[in-house]
């Protein structure tokens, strides 16, 4: 079999059937899913200082702030309504809803423990440039792409609850400004992931009827595996190697 390459699924991979395609599926979650990458290895074990913890949760929350956005975006493309019911309770999941806390609350929450000013998180102003353009990618992609690649590049959320179980226990165990108040964003999405995973994977083993459509659901996954993967990147490059971009988050001298 010829290798996956970084943006497309292998040109000889099998994808004859609704099966072989989950079969792909979770093959690329378990090679590319961001829970591989060095810097949550060091978040998860204790290895960051609280600047970077703190430089992790303030870009983080551009993405997670974005999620609602890319979520009304995909349920604008469907015209069967039965689809836009069941997608739109992803929208409250984050953004909440008058007198319910949603996962943007959650997050700031965390933000807010980690001592960092909720007016300047919610700005966006001291995030990395690779954090913005690679969420706004993914709202760009949900726009242009089909249906079908739209709902496909959500499936990150079937490796999800897994990394929040290691998120949860090793940021408790090994950070002391670390505790159970400020986690209910994680705690929360051990809940809810597990439901939406599940919707969008038999919707694309039904909608994928052919090779290469499952190809374009594969590629979609991938897609989205990047944009983990590079937000993380260039947390490394800005906050491990110390190559901040100019303007952005500096954390106090220790």
């Amino acid at each position: 079999m010829t290798a996956m390459t970084a943006f497309s699924v292998a040109t000889d991979a099998p994808l004859n059937s609704a099966e072989e395609l989950e079969s792909q599926l979770r093959h690329i979650g378990a090679t590319r899913y961001h829970s591989l990458h060095p810097f949550h290895k060091l978040l998860h074990g204790g290895k960051l200082d609280k600047g970077q913890v703190q430089a992790w949760a303030l870009n983080r929350y551009y993405y997670q702030s974005s999620i609602p956005i890319k979520d009304a975006v995909v349920l604008s493309r469907f015209r069967d309504r039965n689809i836009r019911l069941e997608w739109r309770h992803r929208i409250e999941d984050h953004d909440g809803n008058f007198g319910t806390e949603g996962g943007i609350e959650r997050w700031l929450k965390l933000t807010e423990g980690l001592g960092l000013d909720t007016d300047y998180v919610e700005s966006a102003e001291g995030i990395l440039p690779a954090t913005r353009f690679a969420v706004d990618a993914y709202v760009h992609f949900v726009r242009d792409r089909t249906p079908l690649e739209a709902i496909a590049s959500s499936l990150t959320e079937l490796f999800a609850p897994n990394l929040h179980e290691e998120r949860i226990s090793g940021m408790l165990k090994h950070y002391d400004f670390i505790n159970p108040n400020v986690m209910t964003y994680f705690q929360r999405r051990l809940e809810q992931a597990p439901r939406d995973a599940n919707f969008a994977l038999a919707y694309v083993k039904e909608h994928a009827t052919t090779p290469e459509q499952r190809k374009l659901v594969c590629n979609a996954l991938i897609f989205k595996t990047n944009v983990l993967w590079v937000q993380l990147d260039a947390l490394y490059h800005a906050y491990v190697e110390g190559h901040t971009p100019p303007g952005a988050f500096v954390p106090e001298a220790k």
